[in-house]
């Protein structure tokens, strides 16, 4: 049975259409770009700062944490912008919230924790959000 002249035309713009939306889902599926990123870059600077903040309000512990070292540091670019940072944090004499320089505490209330976070940052307009935090003693 053969189509009739009029359905070809019909029949090959159905084809086209479908291959090049597949083809543009695979694309947009495939545009991930992962890279290892310096902690003096400005924008890692505001997202470090970002999740010491956050990770000392959502804490129960009555002392303010924080970083000590940068284990590691991935920027992710997607369709948005996103950090992975493992980091480390200790514990110190400022009460919580206490927005001041604090040394480190020392004996019974020493506390070294290892966090990982996976942030999504805007860094032009400053907005962060954690997506995902994981924090354990070490």
């Amino acid at each position: 049975m053969m189509a009739r002249p009029w359905q070809v035309p019909q029949l090959l713009l159905a084809i086209l259409v479908a291959l090049l939306a597949v083809t543009q889902q695979s694309r947009r599926r495939s545009f991930v770009t992962v890279y290892e990123v310096s902690a003096v870059e400005e924008p890692v600077l505001g997202c470090l700062r970002f999740v010491t903040n956050e990770y000392n309000k959502q804490s129960d512990d009555k002392y303010n944490f924080r970083i000590i070292r940068i284990l590691r540091i991935l920027k992710q670019v997607t369709d948005h912008l996103e950090y992975h940072m493992n980091v480390e944090m200790w514990r110190t004499t400022c009460l919580k919230l206490d927005p001041k320089p604090c040394d480190f505490q020392q004996g019974e209330l020493y506390k070294h924790i290892q966090c990982f976070f996976a942030v999504f940052a805007d860094p032009w307009i400053e907005k962060f959000k954690i997506l995902k935090q994981n924090c354990s003693s070490i």
